[in-house]
């Protein structure tokens, strides 16, 4: 799909930084099958694009994202167990392919404009860096609706947060102020809101200037190793993206051009 026929999200590009905008804010940006679908259409699209070197995602309005459609999950109601009849969204079983593409993808922040809510947070969890708005809102609210957290966020959450904290937000659902959802360890920073959008470019931008190859292979690298025990692997899994890096030309670029005292030029 081309990125000016999206209905649920806005697609721009800016320099080496993707812009990605949940847009139905007369839904509060609720997660609807389409919206997922758009979703996985679009930070797939920015992995292929050459240009595309960091992805930001943010939602449209005062939410980032409310959760998933209600009216989605209201229809499901009364379907078969194996599925047969509900919504492309019921049918889904907690959004597998989202946290699966956000951990394989180019490096993503999100940029948490306001109420962050189910999906709205666990898809965040999956990103790399969260930066809130003060004025943002938290909730795992999956236990509200009698149902049980998904999007990759029952690794997620306790790696941000640790267990206590996840355990926490899982089993009571409360909303909490984004203070406290610092304090949780829920994101990563918190800033006025009238800068959110120039803190998370501002970093988006940093990262860019990178080598792309290095900045690629340490996401990788880290997602890969997060839950290894063996420190023999970890550090084998080091070594062999140390290896291919040093025969990329990024490595090259950047050794040249600091010997050089200049700015390096990565293709």
């Amino acid at each position: 799909m081309m990125p000016d026929k999206y209905e649920t999200l806005l697609y721009e590009k800016k320099g080496h930084v993707l812009l990605l905008t949940l847009n139905r804010p007369d839904k509060l940006n609720a997660w609807s099958g389409r919206m997922e679908n758009e979703f996985l259409q679009a930070v797939q699209a920015a992995n292929e694009d050459r240009d595309v070197r960091v992805i930001v995602i943010t939602g449209a309005g005062r939410a980032f994202c409310a959760g998933g459609d209600i009216q989605a999950f209201s229809q499901g109601l009364g379907q078969s167990r194996d599925g047969a009849g509900a919504t492309s969204l019921a049918a889904r079983d907690g959004s597998p392919e989202v946290p699966i593409l956000l951990a394989r993808s180019k490096p993503v922040i999100a940029a948490i404009n306001g109420h962050a809510v189910g999906i709205g947070l666990t898809m965040p969890l999956a990103c790399d860096i969260r930066i809130a708005s003060d004025k943002a809102k938290f909730s795992v609210r999956f236990v509200k609706v009698g149902l049980t957290p998904e999007c990759g966020s029952t690794r997620y959450l306790a790696a941000s947060a640790g267990l206590g904290n996840a355990l926490f937000m899982a089993l009571t659902g409360r909303i909490v102020e984004a203070d406290e959802a610092l304090r949780r360890g829920l994101v990563d920073q918190v800033v006025p809101h009238e800068q959110l959008m120039e803190v998370a470019m501002g970093l988006a931008e940093e990262i860019a200037a990178n080598p792309p190859s290095a900045v690629w292979a340490a996401k990788r690298t880290i997602h890969e190793n997060m839950a290894e025990h063996d420190l023999r692997r970890v550090v084998t899994q080091e070594g062999f993206a140390i290896r291919e890096a040093r025969r990329l030309p990024d490595h090259a670029e950047a050794v040249t051009a600091f010997l050089e005292k200049r700015e390096p030029k990565f293709a």
